[in-house]
């Protein structure tokens, strides 16, 4: 990572071993173009000039089916039809293509698109990682107390008729929720003028991230690091804000250091690899492919998680979340989540921490769209978005001003003896941080690193 070219072999690593093109697969339209309806086995479809692999994408996130395509098939699809069966929809959509279906027992059932012969068709098709923004919530506000201020966040609260039910008391920060949207909207006008606020904002929700999908494989790549033992300062620390952290497997269970939690318990361990846990060996398998000398590492991770129990968390909590990692010393903060709520309190926190080192890399988003997604969007976040090796950002994946660089889109994990796929986005950015955290660990300073992976790993604009 000492030159502003991508390092040697760090695609080809990122692929995983494997020889499907995972990550270069154009996705979802907008407006519901497919419907297909399972139980009456009818299919309603509407595409205008639609490229084959975005067709197959829909096809596959509404089927749950693993689709394999004969890679440098291109076709623009023009069709529109109602209520026709499983099998004549297949036909109006592929056209001239052959194709296979082949139904497995206790396994999603695949679907083949080739040109030639069946073998041929080895390209995996991705289906679209569904978009996730943020809400208001409108019965809630976030105050921040002047330093020094007289005024205690218990009497500020009674006055209002609010509870606290959350705080970051080192920075006089306070979650209050109100019995309605009405009673907010009235507390915020009061907190206006009152000369003991130095901010007063919305609070907003964040989904839990898009969950896995089993994949069927012979086998998985194994993982060559170990953990080098060293001492806390000479440690580079990744903060995973996100879900709760599974037990890894393949020996990288011992990159985890003991979790934090903000938002409560987090439960417990699923059947499905939780997002928090996809994104941990997401970075592990990025700091694999960047390690300039494998064999052992001083990178660790360090689970935080903002979910809990909950099915969403809040720039609240994240805020809180990143203050947990910081203080705990982690000088990298991966952050596979984001919405359209702007939040000065995290953006504050994030200013302060990145001024002192500290480096962030946050998710662009899957809508597609241009609009920013925060808290990628600030200033000191390296924004990642999904692409190919050329800088060109995959047709799923948010674009726009504020999107600094791109990496791959998809990940294969495994929990449990079972591969996963996880897409979008969020694995971009966990790639991201794991190549960051190497060049950590080979000596490069924060600033160096930064400079070096926006340079190297930048997204292609137009007359570029």
């Amino acid at each position: 990572m000492n030159s502003t070219r991508r390092p040697r072999g760090f695609w080809r690593a990122l692929r995983l071993s494997i020889t499907l093109n995972l990550w270069l697969t154009p996705l979802a339209q907008s407006a519901e173009p497919l419907r297909w309806h399972t139980a009456e086995n009818q299919v309603d479809a509407n595409f205008d000039s639609a490229e084959l692999q975005s067709v197959l994408a829909k096809v596959a996130q509404a089927t749950g089916w693993q689709i394999y395509v004969e890679p440098d098939t291109a076709r623009l699809i023009s069709v529109k039809f109602r209520n026709l069966p499983a099998g004549e929809a297949l036909r109006r959509l592929l056209g001239d293509l052959n194709f296979a279906l082949l139904p497995q027992t206790n396994a999603p059932s695949r679907l083949f698109v080739y040109r030639t012969s069946l073998q041929e068709a080895t390209q995996l098709i991705t289906p679209a990682p569904e978009p996730k923004r943020s809400r208001l919530i409108p019965n809630e506000l976030i105050v921040t107390l002047k330093p020094g201020s007289k005024t205690s966040i218990d009497e500020l609260a009674r006055r209002l008729g609010a509870k606290i039910v959350g705080h970051l008391d080192d920075l006089n920060a306070y979650r209050l929720q109100f019995k309605d949207a009405a009673s907010a909207d009235a507390a915020r006008q009061l907190l206006a003028t009152d000369p003991s606020l130095a901010k007063v904002e919305s609070n907003y929700s964040i989904d839990r991230p898009t969950q896995t999908q089993p994949l069927q494989m012979s086998s998985t790549p194994a993982f060559p690091l170990k953990p080098k033992v060293s001492t806390d300062t000479s440690k580079v620390v990744i903060g995973l804000i996100d879900m709760a952290v599974q037990p890894l497997s393949g020996g990288m269970n011992e990159f985890l250091l003991p979790s934090l939690q903000v938002a409560g318990p987090s439960g417990t361990p699923g059947e499905l690899p939780s997002h928090g846990t996809s994104m941990a060996e997401t970075i592990l398998r990025g700091l694999a492919a960047t390690t300039v000398e494998p064999g052992e590492s001083v990178v660790r991770i360090l689970p935080v998680d903002v979910y809990g129990p909950r099915p969403d968390t809040t720039t609240f909590d994240v805020a809180r979340g990143v203050y947990a990692a910081v203080n705990a010393g982690a000088t990298i903060i991966n952050l596979s989540m984001g919405g359209d709520g702007e939040s000065g309190l995290l953006a504050n926190l994030i200013r302060q921490s990145h001024n002192s080192g500290v480096l962030f890399f946050g998710a662009a988003g899957n809508e597609p769209t241009t609009l920013p997604t925060y808290p990628a969007a600030y200033p000191e976040v390296v924004a990642v978005t999904s692409g190919d090796k050329r800088g060109n950002i995959a047709p799923f994946a948010n674009r726009g001003s504020f999107v600094d660089v791109v990496a791959p889109g998809v990940s294969i994990v495994n929990y449990n003896g079972q591969s996963f796929l996880v897409s979008g986005t969020s694995t971009s950015t966990a790639y991201m941080s794991g190549a960051a955290a190497a060049s950590r660990a080979a000596g490069n300073d924060p600033a160096q690193v930064e400079a070096q992976i926006r340079a190297a790993f930048a997204v292609k604009r137009a007359g570029r």
